[in-house]
């Protein structure tokens, strides 16, 4: 259209940040510390050693990177980049007033390869998107997590509706690693597959030996979520907390046979290798077969570890313990509570 007087200007003319010389060809073209993309050299206008550089022959651009094509080859800390200027983008319209981009212009369109809408980060700060009140005061902020975690993970939000008391888990994941897609969901029952737990009983007939406190070789499993507990068959025999927090432990033994004449048998729970709580005790052990079981709650941090040992108090040390698998008579578990 035409215009009374001189026309309107429109463009976003910047002035980037000086650049440093050395003994390379490509540079970063930052505005503001922050990588900045030009639309092509031709919106560019570069001084190098007081001479104007022309467009595509004396330099080109990918990206937020200049590379300058010299006669001499390459530059050196010597030479003078003395500015560069964007001069706008083709047609551009200019920073548009407060409050005058509507609801109709914002209408952006996702594809398989990039979101509709992205929040950069400033180099400093993670990108961040905040939802105001009514009177704009106040609002609340989703963040982006940190540069150094090196997440581009997806999450979709449910597809079913809500209900009043369901909480959000991720029912499934495509892909994996940084970059999986996991699907939300809000059921009305919420299950925690990948709580740690575990539960092993024994299943040959080992004979307690002489000595106070013996570990019994608790080596089939029933379960062992995360494989925290080593049931294999030189393997330590205990469960590892791979997370910390309040464990709910259960351990019980059957004994048999072989003539247990102790008056005292007690099962102990170790923590770390230290006694942490005796559960369970029988005190006529003379009476056979017989079991004890008992149940605790302990407090671990991460690679804490525990173990059942039955401990013998006098008399004759040597017996059986049950391993039928019909009524798990000796038996070692637990779970994270929380």
């Amino acid at each position: 259209m035409a215009y009374i007087g001189k026309s309107p200007q429109v463009g976003n003319y910047i002035k980037l940040d000086a650049i440093t010389t050395s003994s390379t060809n490509t540079y970063n073209l930052l505005n503001g510390g922050v990588a900045f993309v030009p639309e092509s050299a031709l919106h560019m206008l570069v001084s190098l050693n007081g001479v104007i550089q022309e467009p595509l022959t004396a330099f080109s651009v990918s990206g937020s990177t200049i590379t300058f094509l010299p006669s001499s080859g390459t530059l050196s800390s010597s030479d003078s980049i003395d500015f560069i200027l964007v001069l706008g983008n083709t047609l551009d319209i200019g920073t548009p007033s407060d409050s005058t981009v509507t609801n109709a212009k914002t209408n952006f369109v996702s594809t398989s390869s990039s979101a509709g809408l992205s929040i950069k980060g400033d180099g400093t700060t993670d990108g961040t998107l905040q939802l105001n009140c009514s009177q704009n005061s106040h609002g609340v902020k989703l963040a982006s997590p940190a540069h150094s975690a090196g997440q581009s993970y997806t999450l979709t939000l449910p597809t079913g509706n809500l209900t009043a008391g369901n909480v959000l888990k991720i029912n499934s994941i495509s892909g994996s690693g940084t970059t999986a897609i996991g699907q939300l969901e809000a059921p009305s029952e919420l299950t925690t597959p990948n709580q740690p737990s575990w539960f092993a009983s024994a299943n040959d007939n080992t004979v307690l030996v002489s000595g106070d406190s013996t570990q019994p070789l608790l080596k089939n499993e029933l379960w062992d979520t995360g494989s925290d507990y080593d049931a294999s068959a030189s393997g330590t025999h205990r469960f590892t907390a791979p997370v910390a927090g309040k464990y709910f432990v259960v351990a019980s033994i059957g004994i048999v046979s072989n003539g247990l004449s102790s008056s005292r048998l007690m099962l102990q729970i170790f923590k770390n290798d230290y006694l942490h709580q005796y559960i369970g005790a029988n005190y006529s052990a003379g009476a056979q077969p017989y079991s004890i079981s008992g149940s605790t709650i302990v407090d671990l941090s991460a690679n804490d570890y525990l173990r059942m040992l039955v401990y013998v108090d006098g008399g004759n040390k040597n017996t059986d313990y049950r391993t039928d698998q019909q009524y798990l008579a000796t038996f070692f578990g637990g779970y994270l509570l929380g």
